[in-house]
């Protein structure tokens, strides 16, 4: 465990019964990192945070904090607050006595609690709401009470169990740069559990991506991004075409793949492959160009056609399919596509270059 270590699972699995939710996780959080664990609905993801958190137990392996074993220590013990996605706020008291809450429960003074609470309302520009009733507030404000309640501790660590996923879409939007300015301002460490790519990779520092309990690929968003480690990385993120085949060797030397798209050219600095073993590359939308014409033979080319196009802002994905059937997606700016003059149905060739391609494995 180096020094910058945090937090680290070490072989830790969690079984319900006869199903295992959590797999063999062994990885590290650093201390001051934006942490994000993504996957789809029943991945592990949740249940790896509560077991940080002491919801849970670990079936096998050890969880330490600072390099001390928690297993063992109630959730009270573990200075290790979260912030749900029910928000969890009590109706009962107002603002400013849901954010001293857990400094009454630590035998904090008064007049001490009242000073750190209007600290930290007034940090999350809510002090004029500090003694309204939570009903009273709108959704946005009632997440800034939130997180003050767990920041008024001011814990190593902090917890987020998909805090935003109640929130409209522009609101969303806000709230992820008031969570990535709060965890740079503070140093805490946050690891916030989502199923949102788009809030995980606008805010964190690392992203773990999971799948039926299993650790598929940990790195920035940037290395997962361009260079996802697995086919279930790459067709969860969406972001890139897929194509399969058989390795063969190509005239110039190198390696080609064999697919039903037809024979694609592999990037001159990619890992051998063993002649006829079967191999995925995955090319980014960004990086799929679109011509009326064949393209230069050095480029991978595939005859498609047009079946629908999706305008997001300043950028349209366009919908293809390949002669076999296989959709393929093509993102670019709307003057790229003007000057291209498309209609549904119409046919035309996707082309990337070679070293624009990734391998990835096909487990």
């Amino acid at each position: 465990m180096s020094r910058d270590t945090l937090v680290s699972f070490e072989g830790v699995v969690k079984r319900f019964g006869g199903f295992v939710a959590v797999q063999k996780l062994d990885f590290e959080i650093k201390k001051g990192e934006f942490l994000a664990i993504m996957g789809s609905s029943g991945c592990g993801k949740t249940t790896t945070l509560r077991m940080l958190a002491g919801l849970e137990a670990p079936t096998e392996g050890v969880i330490r904090l600072s390099g001390k074993p928690i297993n063992n220590l109630p959730t009270w013990s573990r200075d290790t607050p979260m912030v749900w996605q029910s928000l969890a706020l009590f109706p009962f008291l107002n603002v400013r006595e849901n954010v001293e809450f857990a400094l009454k429960m630590r035998g904090v003074g008064k007049a001490e609690r009242r000073k750190r609470a209007e600290h930290w309302l007034d940090r999350m520009q809510i002090s004029e709401f500090s003694e309204r009733n939570i009903s009273q507030l709108s959704g946005g404000q009632r997440q800034r009470v939130a997180l003050a309640r767990s920041l008024v501790v001011e814990p190593e660590i902090l917890l987020l169990d998909e805090p935003l996923s109640a929130l409209d879409a522009a609101l969303k939007v806000r709230m992820q740069s008031v969570l990535k300015n709060l965890q740079r301002e503070t140093g805490i460490t946050f690891v916030y559990v989502t199923h949102s790519q788009s809030e995980a990779f606008s805010m964190a520092d690392r992203v773990v991506i999971m799948s039926r309990g299993v650790i598929e690929q940990i790195g920035t968003p940037q290395e997962i991004y361009r260079t996802p480690r697995t086919r279930f990385v790459a067709d969860f993120l969406g972001s890139s075409n897929l194509f399969s085949g058989k390795v063969s060797a190509s005239a110039a030397g190198g390696q080609d793949l064999d697919t039903p798209a037809g024979k694609l050219r592999l990037a001159k600095d990619a890992v051998a492959l063993p002649a006829g073993s079967t191999a995925t590359v995955t090319v980014l939308d960004t990086k799929t160009h679109l011509s009326t014409s064949r393209p230069e033979p050095s480029a991978n080319a595939v005859p498609v056609r047009v079946i629908g196009e999706e305008f997001v802002g300043a950028t349209a994905t366009l919908y293809l399919e390949t002669r076999q059937g296989q959709e393929i997606r093509v993102q670019k700016g709307h003057d790229e596509l003007a000057d291209l003059s498309l209609e549904i149905g119409q046919e035309l060739f996707a082309w990337w270059k070679p070293e624009d391609s990734h391998i990835v494995a096909e487990a």
